[in-house]
């Protein structure tokens, strides 16, 4: 029978230390992480190995392991751990090794792997560009009182010349390479697949939708799951407004440049009427991401909360931002000066723009990998 060498490495073990995860070495293999983990199966176990290759430095098993993407850091493993050994936590980081080690560019994944030193960087290139491209159209003057739009501050064209590339080119493209890599590497060190892709890929999205795993945790996590849910069902509202408004803006003369006339109901100006449909829609999902906001932080400032590594704040951070930006623009607009609404704006442009180029590589990652992750799971057979 062959047999597979295990290096342990000083590197890895101190690069997995020095992200969050030192309290790795407390744990003596007593396995009660992995008796009270709920979504743990006798054909997937975590996270008890992955506590003893976090102690050897297996950098490179741990990044190829796809069971630390089915860890939802539910915290129920640390919550029992007689030693403190915070086995939520070491997973996280191993997530952050994994993520940087799968990213393309390579160097990228490196930057926002070491958020802790670079974080500055991340937050204000961002920033920097917004500022300078609006100085640059419009010398950054505000717009005049009165029923005024963003439009006046950045016009369209402009949004979708960055957005559009940032989001397929910045955003899409490397998460295409890096779930390439990680389906790759899973094929390779695991057992054959079987089965069909899309119907597994399918059931995996269904129960990512629905926040079902969550569902079995016991600790203090409901509040988390419900947090998640309704981040993610309001990023998802949010994207949808968007689309739509941008489809009943272009789509008529789109058609009509090959000579299909089409009259879509509800036409749209700016600023749009508080209530168009689509602007409830993007109401509605405002609500929602305050709502899942105030419950990650709540969850956060409880004892039994994951400690919040680097990489772990940057996404919360860029998130809340985007967030709290998005809301006070939208509020801004009606009460605030048009100056302060407009800077107002600018910090929301430039939140959006990092949340869009950190998500292949920051915690956001989980999308892709999870996703992915659970999929291989169900074709495996170790979930019907």
């Amino acid at each position: 029978m062959a047999s597979t060498a295990l290096v342990p490495s000083a590197a890895s073990r101190q690069a997995i230390f020095g992200r969050g995860g030192s309290t790795a070495a407390r744990c003596y293999q007593c396995a009660t992480c992995t008796s009270v983990c709920q979504l743990s199966t006798p054909d997937n176990r975590f996270p008890r190995r992955q506590m003893l290759h976090s102690q050897w430095g297996l950098g490179e098993q741990l990044a190829s392991d796809p069971a630390i993407w089915l860890c939802h850091q539910c915290n129920d493993c640390t919550v029992r751990c007689p030693r403190d050994a915070r086995p939520g936590d070491v997973m996280q980081v191993a997530r952050s090794l994994a993520v940087e080690a799968l990213a393309w560019p390579r160097f990228v994944g490196r930057l926002v792997g070491n958020a802790a030193t670079t974080w500055l960087v991340l937050l204000a290139v961002p920033l920097v560009f917004w500022i300078v491209a609006i100085y640059l159209l419009n010398g950054l003057t505000p717009p005049s009182a009165g029923n005024w739009g963003y439009d006046q501050v950045v016009p369209h064209w402009l949004i979708y010349a960055v957005y559009f590339p940032t989001f397929f080119l910045g955003m899409g493209i490397p998460a295409l390479v890096g779930g390439t890599r990680a389906w790759k590497m899973w094929g390779a060190n695991n057992p054959p697949r079987s089965g069909s892709f899309v119907k597994a890929f399918a059931s995996a999205v269904q129960e990512i939708v629905t926040h079902r795993r969550f569902g079995s945790c016991t600790s203090a996590a409901q509040s988390r799951r419900w947090g998640h849910f309704f981040i993610m069902w309001g990023f998802i509202a949010a994207a949808a407004a968007s689309t739509f408004i941008v489809i009943w803006l272009y789509l008529p003369d789109v058609l009509g440049w090959v000579g299909m006339v089409v009259d879509l109901p509800g036409a749209i100006t700016f600023p749009m009427v508080q209530m168009h449909p689509f602007k409830i829609l993007g109401n509605l999902a405002a609500v929602a991401l305050v709502i899942g906001g105030v419950l990650i932080l709540a969850y956060r400032m409880r004892e039994s909360s994951p400690r919040s590594g680097a990489f772990d704040n940057l996404l919360l951070t860029v998130v809340l931002a985007v967030i709290a930006t998005g809301v006070l623009s939208e509020v801004g607009r009606i009460f605030f000066s048009p100056s302060v609404a407009m800077w107002i704006y600018i910090l929301h442009l430039s939140s959006v723009l990092c949340l869009f180029l950190s998500v292949p590589y920051s915690k956001f990652a989980h999308l892709v990998y999870r996703t992915l992750a659970m999929t291989h799971e169900r074709m495996l057979g170790a979930k019907g």
